[in-house]
Formats: structure tokens, C-alpha cells, sequence
């Protein structure tokens, strides 16, 4: 746990500029408080020194004024109900994961939290959750010419998303050699293109895209979004395995680029 002592630890009686310090090179708002047992007390927040200055403490007072001794922590043997529950409330960002005499073990966020389930990683309260800090929790929305999608799940085995067709739109026709996907429409009718057949398309119609099958979606209706689900499955889902046959916005020269 060195690197948790080395970016998340400071001790009682340091110097509120220290702490400052390494709110500031931890990037994450918090500290964990010792004493001279290194065993934890409490912990303290970038809210907490800022309170205190508001408060007429100095950068040259000890943390000890005010640190948050009523903090919520996990040990080792919390389960995954009780990380769900406490990291519902608002006011909760991380928790310590403390053993049986209050000697910290391990510090999870909740943004660790959402993108362990986000990409199906086994929960153990010891893993090295600072292994998904560089990972985007909030994934972005990709704009596309026929219009966006946002990715909800992200894992080797599978991905998953929700795709926006605005009115009018339509995605290339395109095949995947190495997934297949299975699509659901969750609002607004249109058409897809099947390998050489032309289904209508809306509200719980599932289609079902085999590897290697032309396939192409088209929102037909002049004022209404058509969304749908996507999962694919497969061995790779990179955006180079994506092969197409026509566009309307002039991107078959372009596989390689974009993607849908």
C-alpha cells in the first residue's frame, strides 16, 4: 500500500499546508488522517481545510482542528450491498477499506466504483482500483453525421450502447468480420437493411446481425428520433473491423476513421 501512504495519508498533527500539498498532487479532494499508531482517525477534504480558513485557520495550524472523525469506511469484510447503499448518498466520494484494528488496506471511489461494474471487473475490495483512474466513467457522447450514441458497457467479451438516429439519418452499410450485434428499438420507426432482405423496424423489434453481415439502419421519419439498443459480442470490437459498402456522407473511403 505504499502508493496509498505516499498520496492519500497524512498525519494528525501536520501542518495544514502540508495537506494542502497533497490534495494537490492527489488530484482527488481527500485525505485519510493517522495517528502515531497508523491507525486511521479520520479523514479530511479539501472542504474541510476550506471551512477552516474560513474559520481563522492558519496554512501553519495542524490538521487535528479539523479533521471529520465521523466518517464512513469499509472493511474487509463489506459486501457489495453495503458499498451500493453508502455510496448512494450524495455527500459519499470515497470510502477507506479498513481492516479490524482501523489500519488502512485500500481506498475505493465512486467513480472506481460505477466503472469496476461499468466494465465487469470481479468486486474484491483489495483489487487495485487506481488501475481505472485513467478510464472515462461518463462516457462521452460521439457525434456522428446521422446523429450520436453513448457506450454503457465496456468489457473484453462485450460493448454495449445507445445509439440516436435523428430523423432523416442513416448509418452506413457495413458488416463486422470479428462481432456480431443484436439490436433493440427502443423509440421511432424505420428500416434496416439485412444481408438482402428490408425489415421495418420499431418500438421492441429485435434484429439479430450474424459476423459478416451487410447491415444498415435508416430513421424514416421527418420529425422523430429512432434510438436503439446495441450489444455486440465477439473477439475484438475495435473500429477497424468495420467494412463499408456505402455512405451518405461519403465515408467509405474513411473506414478506418469513424465509426457507424
Amino acid at each position: 500500500m505504499n502508493g496509498i501512504k505516499d498520496k492519500y495519508i497524512v498525519f494528525f498533527d501536520e501542518k495544514v499546508k502540508n495537506a494542502l500539498k497533497k490534495l494537490e498532487d492527489n488530484k482527488k479532494r481527500f485525505l485519510i488522517v493517522l495517528n502515531k499508531e497508523e491507525k486511521v482517525i479520520g479523514t479530511l477534504t479539501d472542504g474541510d481545510i476550506r471551512r477552516g480558513l474560513l474559520n481563522r485557520l492558519t496554512l501553519d495550524n495542524k490538521i487535528n482542528k479539523i479533521v471529520n472523525q465521523n466518517f464512513k469506511f469499509l472493511t474487509l469484510a463489506s459486501t457489495f450491498d453495503e458499498v451500493c447503499e453508502l455510496f448512494k448518498s450524495e455527500r459519499i466520494d470515497f470510502l477507506p477499506v479498513l481492516d479490524k484494528d482501523k489500519r488502512l488496506k485500500n481506498i475505493i471511489t465512486k467513480k472506481q466504483f460505477h466503472l469496476l461494474l461499468l466494465e465487469d471487473v470481479k468486486f474484491n475490495l483489495l483489487y487495485d482500483f487506481s488501475k481505472l483512474d485513467n478510464k472515462i466513467l461518463e462516457h462521452e457522447i460521439y457525434n456522428r453525421p446521422w446523429g450520436f450514441y453513448k457506450s454503457t458497457l465496456l468489457s473484453p467479451y462485450a460493448q454495449s450502447k445507445i445509439i440516436t438516429v435523428f430523423p432523416g439519418g442513416e448509418l452506413s452499410l457495413q458488416e463486422h468480420k470479428k462481432r456480431e450485434e443484436h439490436w433493440v428499438i427502443i423509440k421511432g420507426k424505420g428500416k434496416v437493411i439485412l444481408g438482402e432482405s428490408e425489415l421495418d423496424v420499431y418500438p421492441g423489434k429485435y434484429i439479430y446481425i450474424p459476423k459478416g453481415c451487410k447491415h444498415q439502419i435508416i430513421n424514416t421519419s421527418k420529425d422523430e428520433n429512432l434510438i436503439f439498443t446495441e450489444v455486440q459480442l465477439g473477439e475484438y470490437f475495435g473500429e477497424d473491423d468495420i467494412i463499408r459498402y456505402s455512405d451518405k456522407y461519403g465515408r467509405v473511403e474513411n473506414n478506418k476513421k469513424e465509426e457507424k
